[in-house]
């Protein structure tokens, strides 16, 4: 299964590779994709999936008990996102890049903590290993003493211990005040 959601969302010119051009995984790969990050529109719930041949009667199973159709605005906001102007697409992405320098940097000052550079989506998962705290012990703490919300890794698999999630589809102004935050909650707490 590839979940492509992020497509259009590469930096440092890079493309996106959709591993449906890779022949020898086609028959037995599920591509899933939607409007909800490149066209921002999230509460639409408009997506798509490509499936092999021979799993479609259980593609189709799973569809009609899951949903019985998209509604008529959502598809016709679809088609209009696709058929216009991709401008839009391309500013909001050179918006993230930015947000995501700004991300990368602030993260790589906060004691303990180090970040690789993200290559796609609105993302970072920098490392918290330095700091002494557990992953969800801090994202906790930071929610309810610092008002800055992420993720602790664990929640994306076991070998996210050691690592949170932010995001960084934000103002940069937030951005900055939460990265202030840590930075004030790390200097001043050790791990619980």
């Amino acid at each position: 299964m590839s979940d492509e959601i992020y497509d259009h969302m590469v930096y440092d010119g890079e493309s996106h590779v959709c591993l449906l051009s890779y022949p020898s995984i086609r028959d037995r790969l599920i591509l899933l994709n939607g409007w909800s990050k490149t066209y921002a529109m999230t509460g639409w719930r408009l997506g798509y999936a490509v499936w092999p041949g021979k799993l479609y009667d259980y593609a189709r199973k799973l569809a009609v008990n899951l949903h019985s159709c998209v509604n008529a605005s959502a598809q016709y906001a679809g088609l209009a996102a696709l058929k216009g102007p991709q401008d839009e697409v391309h500013k909001m992405v050179a918006e993230f890049d930015k947000r995501r320098k700004v991300v990368v940097e602030g993260l790589n000052k906060l004691p303990g903590v180090s970040c690789a550079t993200p290559k796609g989506a609105f993302y970072a998962f920098p490392n918290i290993k330095r700091t002494g705290w557990k992953a969800k012990a801090l994202a906790s703490s930071l929610l309810d003493d610092a008002g800055v919300a992420i993720i602790g890794g664990p929640d994306f698999g076991i070998l996210g211990e050691g690592y949170v999630r932010l995001s960084y589809a934000n103002s940069t102004e937030n951005i900055l005040k939460a990265l202030g935050r840590m930075g004030e909650f790390l200097a001043s707490r050790k791990a619980a």
